[in-house]
């Protein structure tokens, strides 16, 4: 969740002088931008995956310290709540057999986690959000023990002012409230990050964005919280909800929430580093030793920490960021859209339809973005999230005479989206054997109008239908969900229902 924060206090001029020193860091991002000083084409990619524990009732276990304690893995670390982790996968330059390898590292990864899980009596569960968490689960004494997370939760409270009110109304309606940020652990996703050139990230920004409501309609995989069923993706409106700073008077007002998908296509990097000074004030105002521009003037590379810090706690659903590897800076778009899991092959099936997506639409000589308003690309996620694989979206019409129109989401993404992902990959020069078994994974979602959401929603129904009471199906979905991923097969192919015989109620 970002860089490692040692908690403290904030006075006045701390607040102010974190301002001044965001501004020179923006200058140096700016400087850094016109003496073309970052780091050449290189096509790398990387993957990080938040995780829930559970036992082996299904229900959430609050032990990731005990968990990442036998790991002892620096690929794994501490998330929010005490019932998350999260696994980083190494860079990988996209081509040939990345997404065979990213499977096999994946399968390896989590399973050693899981084996080590089990000396605690947890397992790993990958999803979007855990069927089985309550509203006591996500309480503030179950956040982590690390600074950053209290500091964090400290502040975005101190700046509301008053309780969080979450109020989700999909298939059933949520409301309640939370005297803290916990809500949001219960939301745990992929994140997939693309190495770019400066020259070519707006583009692919922008594209990112435009098929971020595809993404999640053949994704979806959190149809569930604290009891009820809500919108197939119930991720996006929840973390919105559990980290506004805004009160109600200042939403009426038309402030901006930190959790957001934008209002804007984008010309350069530098437009959305400058929107988070301009729109959002600081939380974490920590202030580094170093003078940015001092650095610049000396020849060298800056870290520009307290740039990079902000940026952390504004969560656009696709991210800037900035980086220096070997010396060198760089830029990344950071796609922070999809749940985690079903299985691997689901989630390494998502990533090859991303980067096989925004490869060719980047690339378009007449790009999406030029087509489709910002407005219906915002309307489309919200769209997605509501209905998951049943959507309805807005997308630009085929021919000269332009325009938009309405199309089902299954039928934009078989027709449009998916012959774009396969040109896509050929450019990256993915080896076509793992191109068409993993983009025909996405095509047979769409042909059975399948995905995780939709398994999980019509399996809690058969349960109910069996005799459960709602938790308990809830339970039995949730541990019949763990024994489908550990078997690997992806979510498509899952039968619907409980085993025999019937578990008890």
């Amino acid at each position: 969740m970002g860089e490692k924060v040692v908690a403290g206090q904030f006075d006045l001029s701390d607040r102010q002088r974190y301002r001044d020193k965001l501004h020179r860091c923006l200058t140096g991002l700016e400087r850094l931008l016109a003496e073309k000083r970052f780091d050449r084409p290189k096509n790398l990619m990387g993957l990080e995956i938040e995780l829930n524990l559970a036992g082996a009732d299904g229900m959430p276990r609050m032990l990731n310290a005990q968990v990442l304690e036998r790991i002892a893995s620096r690929d794994f670390q501490t998330e929010l709540a005490m019932f998350n982790l999260e696994v980083n996968i190494a860079p990988h330059r996209l081509g040939g057999r990345v997404f065979d390898r990213l499977d096999e590292e994946l399968r390896t990864s989590l399973g050693y986690a899981d084996r080590k899980a089990g000396e605690v009596d947890a397992g790993i569960v990958m999803i979007g959000i855990l069927p089985t968490l309550g509203r006591d689960d996500l309480v503030s004494s179950n956040l982590s023990d690390v600074d950053r997370y209290t500091l964090l939760n400290d502040q975005i409270v101190a700046a509301r002012g008053e309780d969080f009110k979450l109020d989700i109304d999909g298939v059933e309606r949520l409301s309640c409230t939370s005297k803290s940020i916990a809500p949001e652990a219960a939301c745990t996703s992929v994140q997939l990050h693309l190495q770019v050139t400066p020259d070519r990230f707006a583009d692919v920004w922008n594209a990112a964005q435009a098929v971020a409501a595809a993404q999640i309609a053949v994704g979806a995989n959190s149809p569930f919280l604290f009891g009820r069923e809500l919108w197939r993706e119930s991720r996006p409106p929840l973390f919105q909800q559990s980290t506004d700073t805004r009160p109600p008077e200042l939403q009426a007002q038309g402030v901006r929430p930190r959790t957001w998908f934008g209002e804007r296509w984008v010309t350069s990097a530098f437009d959305l580093f400058e929107e988070n000074l301009r729109y959002f004030p600081a939380l974490l105002p920590i202030c580094d030793d170093e003078d940015p521009l001092e650095v610049l003037d000396r020849g060298g590379i800056p870290t520009l920490a307290e740039l990079v810090l902000h940026n952390g706690t504004i969560y656009r659903w696709n991210r800037p960021v900035y980086g220096i590897a070997d010396g060198v800076p760089h830029l990344r778009v950071e796609n922070r859209v999809l749940p985690a899991g079903p299985t691997v092959t689901d989630v390494v099936a998502n990533a090859a339809f991303y980067y096989g997506m925004v490869r060719a639409l980047a690339e378009d000589s007449r790009p999406v973005w030029s087509r489709l308003p910002f407005e219906a690309a915002a309307a489309n996620f919200d769209a997605a999230c509501k209905d998951g694989i049943d959507a309805r979206l807005t997308w630009p019409r085929r021919g000269r005479y332009g325009g938009t129109a309405e199309v089902d989401a299954v039928t934009l993404v078989r027709d449009e989206l998916l012959p774009l992902a396969e040109a896509g990959l050929d450019a990256w020069g993915i080896e076509p054997a793992d191109r068409d078994l993993y983009l025909g994974v996405i095509e047979e979602r769409c042909r059975r109008r399948v995905n995780g959401a939709t398994w999980q929603a019509a399996t809690f129904h058969r349960a109910l239908d069996r005799g459960l009471g709602r938790e308990a199906a809830l339970a039995a979905t949730t541990r019949r969900y763990r024994e489908l991923t550990e078997q690997g097969d992806p979510v498509h192919t899952w039968p619907v229902g409980l085993p025999e015989p019937v578990p008890t109620a």
